[in-house]
Parts: C-alpha cells; structure tokens; sequence
C-alpha cells in the first residue's frame, strides 16, 4: 500500500485537529474532548506570546480561553499533569496507564539523581509526604527551608524540591494547580479520582493501549514514532507489539516524503477510508507553539513537511539562524515560514522583529491579508493593544 505525500498531510493534521473550523466556539466538554483526541498538551514556561498549552489550543480553536484549561485541570479533575517526552497536560482517564510509568522510574530516577541531584533526597521522602498531608499542597520554595540554598540553578535543587519531585514523578503527588507556573503538590488521591487510582492494567494492557492509541493519534507511523508519541513503552517493546501484529490489524505502508522519496511506515487496515474521511485543513493562516504536536517530532515534521525546525533558545545569540524563539507558521496543509514575535506587555504591543517564508513561498496580497488576519487573532488573544512590525521585518 502506498501513501500520498498530500494524503498524510491532510490525514496527520486531521488526527491533530488542525483540520478542523477554528472558528467554531469551544465550550468545555469540546475543549475536553479536544485534549483527548490530541492526546496530550505539552506544558512549557517560556511566554514571549503566550504559554506553549494555550498556543496548541488556540490554534485550533479561536474562541479558546485560558481560563477553560484552568477549569478541566483543577475543578473537573478531568485532565493531570504529568509526563509524556516533557511535562504535559494528559486526560485523566489515561492515568491508570501512567502506573507502570511511575513503577518503572521509582529506581531508574533514584539511579540517575543520585548522580547529578545532591544527596539526601530520599530521606526527606517521608517528612515531605506527611508534611503535604497535614498541612495541604505546598510549592518547592516551602520545602527545606532548613536546607542549604545555592545559586546554582534550576538543576540544583535543595533535598525537598528533589523529594517533591521524585513522589510526583513516580505518582506519590499530583501537581493540584499551578500559581505564577509553579507546580503546587497534593497528596495523588486529593487530586486524581478513586476510579482511576484504583484501576491498575497489566503491562501488556498498558502496552496495548500505548501503541494502539498513538497510532490512532499518529495515523501512520514507525515503531519508534509510536514509542516516542506518549513516552511510556520502550522502542522494543513498540517494534515488537509492530510485529506481532504486522499482516493483522497493522498493515505496512510506502510513505511518499516531501521531497518524494519512500518511507516504511505501519497503519491500520483501513487507511484509505480514513484518508477519505479526513478533512480539508482551513486556508487560513496559523500561528504554531514550537512545542505543538504536529512539528513535536522535528524528524516526522521534515519528512512529510519538507520543514527544517530547531527551535534555538539554547543556542547563543550569535549562533542563531533564526531568532531565540521563532513559530512556526501553517497555512492550509503547508508548513510556509516561521515568525518572530514577542509580546511586549507593559506595552501592551505585539512586536513583530522577523518574518522568514520557506522556499518558493511567496508573499502575495492574499498570502499577507491572512497573515495580518492571524497576527490580529493573537494580538486579541494575547490583551494587546496594537501590533508593530519593525523595519525590514520580511526576511530573505
């Protein structure tokens, strides 16, 4: 079987809800249901525009508010945040599968702390969890008040932040909300329902459920793609779950590339018909987080975009080729450029510094009335007041 380059693009923006009217108003159970069909929502602290979670929801639906996410997260209980390849926001009707996460890493996190944490983490884990449970959540900087304090930045973390961590990480704590972005900790069963706690699957059901529901998400996809989707299974066990069912409910593919060459991939049976049911991404013009689901993969996004995207906030400034924290720009089912721009809100402006469109894209009336139309929705979205564009902010 083979797949169009134009066939996965318009299925693969589909899966991610991309395709969709952005338009359309979104009210909670539709934000809920949104989440879910993403899978998850990647968490990050950088805000030049706006927060990485609010960006990816934005994106996909014009009408959505921060506020909504705030309201699934700590009054319905319905989305955690934990971990997938970085911190995320997840449905928490997922979260019996996150069980052998948490089994797996209570000893492989104590081995690689106690090599680059400082010591002393572990014995600080029941001081902290009896101090959470009488005394309510508790933030890090409450914590260790008594402990030595260093400048060494955000690696260096003092015993309790580490014991914070770890009892999060290996489900002990559940982050119940965040104040100014920092994590604020509960004990798990203030935070995560009875009916998801109590539900413990087999690793082989978790497994399953991993793989099956990343490709789903995915809709085709390497063994290692369907790894690396929600984090919780290995690469081997993905190949093998691949190859027992290749020529079963999995069928390989002939992925057509951007730049036309082929690629192995796995997908269900029915792929065409899912292909034919997949719908016809908006002309419009997006603005995407650098940590959107859609280029998260920056090796899937080149193959079937033909778009080259490092973000480079740790490259020096000298060294960068494009700026410290450039978006990704969509158009239809078409990765077109990348965007400067910061939010400047003492200001209140949208400062625009750079514009870089890929090659052969041109900038036509049409092309920049939609990007002027998109730089008007986040300039509302983001409370600011006026956009600025700085002198020869179009790039070659």
């Amino acid at each position: 079987m083979r797949l169009t380059n134009a066939d996965a693009r318009r299925l693969f923006l589909d899966r991610h809800g991309l395709a969709d009217d952005p338009s359309r108003r979104v009210a909670l159970p539709e934000l809920q249901a949104l989440i879910e069909r993403i899978g998850f929502v990647q968490v990050d602290s950088i805000n030049t525009v706006a927060r990485a979670h609010d960006l990816i929801l934005f994106s996909r639906r014009q009408c959505y508010r921060p506020k909504q996410l705030k309201s699934l997260l700590e009054k319905e209980r319905s989305l955690f945040e934990h971990w997938t390849h970085d911190a995320a926001i997840i449905p928490t009707r997922f979260y019996p599968h996150w069980r052998m996460r948490f089994e797996r890493h209570e000893e492989r996190l104590k081995e690689q702390w106690r090599k680059w944490r400082r010591d002393g983490f572990e014995e600080k884990f029941d001081d902290v969890l009896a101090h959470i449970g009488q005394n309510g959540p508790a933030m890090s900087r409450e914590m260790g008040e008594d402990e030595e304090k260093t400048n060494g930045g955000w690696w260096d973390w003092h015993p309790s932040k580490t014991a914070l961590e770890y009892l999060w990480r290996t489900g002990r704590l559940a982050v119940c909300r965040r104040e100014g972005f920092q994590k604020v900790y509960d004990l798990a069963e203030r935070v995560i329902g009875e009916e998801h706690r109590q539900h413990t699957p087999h690793e082989a059901e978790t497994i399953d459920w991993a793989c099956s529901s990343a490709l789903e998400r995915l809709g085709f996809a390497t063994s290692g793609e369907i790894a690396a989707f929600w984090d919780v299974v290995s690469p081997a066990e993905a190949k093998a779950w691949c190859a027992q069912r290749s020529g079963k409910d999995l069928v390989t593919v002939a992925l057509e590339t951007a730049d036309g060459r082929s690629h192995k991939v796995f997908a269900r049976p029915e792929l065409a018909e899912q292909v034919r049911e997949a719908g016809e991404a908006p002309r419009r013009i997006r603005v995407l987080s650098p940590f959107d689901p859609m280029i998260r993969d920056r090796k899937r996004a080149e193959r079937l975009f033909g778009f080259n995207y490092r973000i480079e906030v740790f490259v020096p400034a000298h060294k960068r080729k494009y700026g410290y924290y450039v978006f990704p720009l969509l158009e239809g089912d078409r990765l077109i450029g990348r965007i400067d721009m910061k939010c400047r809100r003492d200001a209140g402006v949208l400062d625009i510094a750079a514009l870089w469109l890929e090659p052969k894209v041109r900038l036509g009336r049409g092309r920049f009335d939609r990007l002027e139309a998109e730089l008007e929705r986040i300039r509302r979205f983001t409370g600011c007041e006026r956009i600025a564009f700085a002198d020869g902010w179009i790039r070659d």
